[in-house]
């Protein structure tokens, strides 16, 4: 039996770099727990210039990635340059191809083609592992895969994103706006450059695709997944949130209905005292349902170098180990195809904000149309306005007892068209998690 595993790494930022440092100061103990020596014999990147704070002395370079599955002392290629297309994908199909095993943290490329690639590892007995590619630091994906596997499993509900997060406890902690705690994001190392894929949801649904895939054994569906940001996030709406007892996240939430499976991502208040209200900063925080299992929580750094390098290597020292099975549980052949339910039948509990004319008969209004819409007021907070000229403006924060999200949408057109509403309605979700 072979006792050294040969790597070959693309993607020397971040989580690439971190994942050299872990192989080389580790390497005594990854060999102790696996039985081999774990030997990194390649690498690529864009740059080779860059000065980069690991030893790649002895270490080839290769300027071209997908070469790097045509080296033939190559036992597993380790894709971390990101990106759903391109080089990214191109290399893990050459290496699968080849019969080599991938470990990628490329969330993207999983939730794009993931089904088409395990395809690629069942066929030529490979593995694809992506551990890293979910909630950071956290084994998420082990734990569908293997520990809860005896479960059917009723919801996943996650903060997926750490660095949504942080923008978000940096608003509330420091009283800054969006764009203020974007930029502390960003040099802090938390966001990129061009933060779209992360504030706009993108990531998260990637992310969320990728886990109901696993807790489901379907096949994956991105486009299936309803998808908010967190722009439209203010001070205000949290200090309301916060009066009636929440706290604002971007969620991540999967669940089976009688009318299919719902997937969906978008800012919630969520209760402060609860387990998810209190994860913050770049953490992330999963609860996992299970029919057997009941109720599980995972919490850790969802974000930086060390976290997500961490996983990075656990897939290496499970193949190392020995360990093979199916990218997503059950064979690609054996993956269902599950109808998505709509966002329209989804029932919960909803916090609206209106900006109003301060004068008599204004509520009645409101509430009428609550009434013609079957929909059920919780609370009630009137405040004067800070956000409108109008010297008889005010905010109504209302909150409502569970309902369909058709009937809400209905009930906030009709009420954006009074002529005392001075400002566009601002809705967001509640999930008593």
């Amino acid at each position: 039996m072979k006792q050294v595993l040969n790597i070959a790494i693309a993607g020397l930022g971040t989580v690439g770099a971190g994942t050299v440092k872990i192989l080389q100061s580790q390497a005594d103990l990854i060999a102790q727990r696996t039985g081999k020596q774990v030997k990194i014999v390649a690498v690529s990147a864009r740059n080779k210039k860059k000065k980069r704070d690991v030893d790649l002395k002895g270490i080839v370079w290769v300027d071209d990635p997908v070469a790097l599955a045509k080296r033939p002392e190559v036992d597993v290629v380790v894709e971390l340059m990101g990106g759903s297309e391109g080089s990214a994908k191109a290399l893990v199909e050459a290496a699968l191809k080849a019969g080599k095993h991938v470990v990628t943290a490329n969330k993207a490329l999983i939730a794009h083609h993931g089904v088409s690639l395990a395809a690629h590892a069942e066929k030529h007995r490979a593995v694809l592992a992506y551990e890293a590619a979910v909630a950071g630091g956290i084994p998420i994906i082990k734990s569908l895969r293997e520990g809860l596997a005896a479960n059917q499993f009723k919801q996943i509900v996650g903060i997926l994103n750490g660095t949504c997060n942080f923008i978000l406890t940096t608003m509330w902690n420091q009283k800054k706006d969006f764009e203020k705690a974007l930029e502390e994001a960003q040099h802090r190392g938390y966001a990129e450059a061009d933060p779209t894929f992360d504030v706009e949801g993108t990531d998260t649904a990637h992310k969320l695709a990728i886990l109901t895939s696993l807790a489901c054994g379907s096949v994956v569906d991105f486009g299936a997944v309803y998808v908010e940001g967190i722009r439209s996030v203010t001070i205000r709406d949290m200090q309301f949130a916060d009066e009636l007892g929440y706290v604002i996240k971007l969620l991540g939430i999967s669940k089976h209905t009688k009318k299919g499976i719902l997937q969906r991502v978008h800012p919630a208040l969520v209760p402060k005292l609860s387990t998810i209200g209190r994860v913050s900063s770049a953490y992330n925080g999963v609860i996992v349902e299970g029919d057997s299992v009941g109720r599980i929580t995972f919490e850790g750094m969802g974000a930086g170098e060390g976290a997500t390098a961490s996983s990075v290597v656990g897939d290496i020292m499970n193949i190392a180990s020995g360990a093979r099975y199916h990218p997503f549980t059950v064979p690609v052949k054996s993956l269902s195809k599950q109808p998505p339910a709509s966002m329209k039948d989804l029932v919960t509990s909803y916090y609206l904000r209106l900006g109003v004319a301060d004068r008599p008969g204004v509520l009645a209004d409101i509430t009428q149309i609550f009434r013609d819409e079957n929909i059920s007021m919780r609370s009630f907070i009137q405040r004067d306005s800070d956000t409108l000229s109008k010297s008889d403006a005010v905010q109504i924060i209302m909150t409502t007892h569970p309902t369909f999200e058709r009937s809400m949408l209905k009930a906030l057109a009709r009420i954006a068209q009074l002529k005392t509403v001075l400002e566009t309605p601002r809705m967001i979700r509640i999930e008593e998690v």
